[in-house]
C-alpha cells in the first residue's frame, strides 16, 4: 500500500519561506516521478512541480525561480522548498504520483485528478500579513 504523508505547512508572511516534506512508503521513490499539486480555497487543483526519475525538475510558471523540488532517496522523502512566498501561494499542498500528460520546456501539462494515482492528505500553507 502506497502512503504519502505531507508536513511542513504553516502560516508565513509574504516574502517568507517554508519547506514541505512528503514521506513516501510503498513505492521506490527513485523510480517514481513525483509531483506537488496545490488547491487554493474555492479553486481547482493546480500542478506546481515535478521531479522525474532522472532527477530532472519542472515548475509551473507561477512558482519558477521561487520553489525548488528535490528528493532524498535514502530517506524516501520528497521536498518542496518555497521561498519568496506570496499571498497567491496560499493553498493546500499535496504530493502525488499522479501522471502528468507531458512535460516540455521546463514545465508539465495535465489536469490533476485525485481519483488518479496516489495522494497524501495535504498540508496547509497560508501566506498573509
Amino acid at each position: 500500500e502506497v502512503q504519502l504523508v505531507e508536513s511542513g505547512g504553516g502560516f508565513v508572511q509574504p516574502g517568507g519561506s517554508l519547506r514541505l516534506s512528503c514521506e513516501v512508503s510503498g513505492l521506490t521513490l527513485s523510480m517514481t516521478p513525483m509531483n506537488w499539486v496545490r488547491q487554493a480555497p474555492g479553486k481547482g487543483l493546480e500542478w506546481v512541480s515535478r521531479i522525474g526519475t532522472d532527477s530532472k525538475t519542472y515548475y509551473a510558471d507561477s512558482v519558477k525561480g521561487r520553489f525548488t523540488i528535490s528528493r532524498d532517496d535514502a530517506q524516501s522523502t520528497l521536498y518542496l522548498q518555497m521561498n519568496s512566498l506570496e499571498t497567491e501561494d496560499t493553498a493546500m499542498y499535496f504530493c502525488t504520483n499522479w501522471k502528468v500528460r507531458y512535460c516540455t520546456l521546463g514545465r508539465c501539462f495535465g489536469t490533476p485528478d485525485r481519483a488518479s494515482g496516489d495522494w497524501g492528505q495535504g498540508t496547509q500553507v497560508t501566506v498573509s500579513s
